[in-house]
């Protein structure tokens, strides 16, 4: 084969391998945006304290006394910003909920605040 079909075979094998690898980093990112919804941020970080409904009447959730999503006064008097606050830097008023800035972005955190706010009654 010359010289300049194998680089031209080469090159045109490069770049297919660069599309290709572009292509599946994008289905890879899709599929964790998709799994990284409010919902299953929730389920997979808040619901064994806080229950699926909020109530935190979960066995989990009454031995580290878990706040209750649902309660009106508190809905009413906490700031969006505690609540990210909260989730980020974990707190250690009445129980002990741990900090989640080592496994979630500022973008889920808000997510998942618009999620709590949810359980307003």
């Amino acid at each position: 084969m010359p010289n300049c079909m194998m680089r031209s075979w080469c090159l045109t094998f490069l770049v297919t391998l660069i599309l290709l690898a572009g292509f599946s980093a994008s289905a890879a990112n899709q599929r964790t945006k998709k799994a990284r919804s409010a919902n299953d941020l929730y389920l997979r970080y808040c619901h064994s304290c806080h229950g699926r409904d909020g109530r935190a009447q979960t066995q989990k959730g009454k031995f580290s006394h878990a706040r209750d999503l649902t309660e009106a006064k508190w809905q009413e008097d906490v700031t969006d910003e505690r609540i990210f606050n909260s989730i980020m830097n974990g707190r250690n008023v009445r129980g002990n909920m741990p900090a989640f800035s080592d496994k979630l972005n500022e973008k889920e955190v808000d997510s998942l605040v618009s999620f709590v706010r949810k359980f307003k009654g």
